[in-house]
């Protein structure tokens, strides 16, 4: 037999071998160690592809998603726009609503609707400066009133706008009517923005709750438009009349729209009024 032949028969019987355990079993733990090791090293290998993956795509995600963030952040900032006008319209559709409600409740008087422009910036005076004047048939005079209530009166007019006299400032009185006591007084307003009750009989029962309504007396102002509440009572035995703070059903520092009542003229009764001598 030639050398090739023994090589051969070697092979062979070496691989027959090798077979043989194989299948009986006995490469189990060593094939299962070396599994192991090769997954370790795969697993090894794929981590730090990865990473180095990263490493180059992770600038570009970075341009990206702030690109991303930016636009979201457009988008955001679109949609509170949108919303913060949204909720301002519906603001004011309810507020026209409701003066559109009043008007109806009130059919004996004629309205022209204005919306606030300016305030006074004088701390002791209270005016507001409405958008229409004279070219709207706007005269001084005219009272000024919301759906919760009493706003004041005209004071001046130009073509185009007028200035509101509140019924808080301290030049302001208006002759009122108490619905409970079934008693008239005088409203006053104040320098601090505050109303009160003056002039009423020491006869008279008024308790807090007690509706305020303007009398008519005077003739500066039609009958029957809300004031307010009484708050608290205040009563001397030495005074010859009662006062009384006031609950204003107007919020002054939030009005936005009023109504004047363009059909009522007032009427200035001082010159028929006794005078009195020194």
């Amino acid at each position: 037999m030639n050398s090739r032949s023994l090589q051969t028969t070697i092979i062979f019987l070496v691989l027959g071998g090798i077979l043989a355990l194989a299948l009986g079993g006995f490469f189990g733990p060593a094939s299962r160690q070396f599994g192991s090791g090769l997954i370790e090293l795969q697993t090894w290998f794929a981590a730090r592809f990865l990473g180095i993956q990263d490493f180059f795509t992770a600038p570009r995600d970075i341009v990206s998603l702030r690109a991303r963030n930016d636009a979201l952040e457009s988008q955001v900032s679109q949609l509170q726009t949108q919303i913060i006008e949204l909720q301002q319209l519906t603001g004011e559709t309810e507020r026209l609503a409701s003066l559109v409600g009043f008007a109806i409740s009130k059919p004996e008087n004629t309205y022209r609707a204005a919306s606030v422009i300016g305030r006074d910036p004088s701390p002791f005076l209270h005016y507001i400066i409405i958008n229409i004047g004279s070219n709207d048939d706007i005269r001084r005079g005219m009272p000024v009133v919301t759906n919760q209530g009493l706003v004041g009166r005209v004071d001046a007019v130009i073509a185009d706008a007028a200035r509101v006299q509140l019924i808080t400032d301290p030049a302001s009185s208006v002759n009122i009517y108490l619905q409970n006591a079934e008693t008239n007084a005088v409203l006053f307003g104040s320098v601090t923005g505050d109303v009160s009750l003056d002039m009423i009989s020491q006869n008279e029962v008024v308790e807090p709750g007690d509706l305020i309504l303007t009398s008519g007396l005077g003739g500066g102002y039609p009958s029957d438009l809300t004031i307010g509440q009484v708050v608290t009572v205040r009563t001397l035995e030495f005074e010859l009349f009662q006062q009384a703070t006031v609950q204003a059903a107007v919020d002054f520092t939030r009005l936005e729209i009023v109504l004047v009542i363009t059909n009522f003229r007032p009427v200035d009764i001082a010159p028929l009024e006794p005078q009195t001598t020194p």
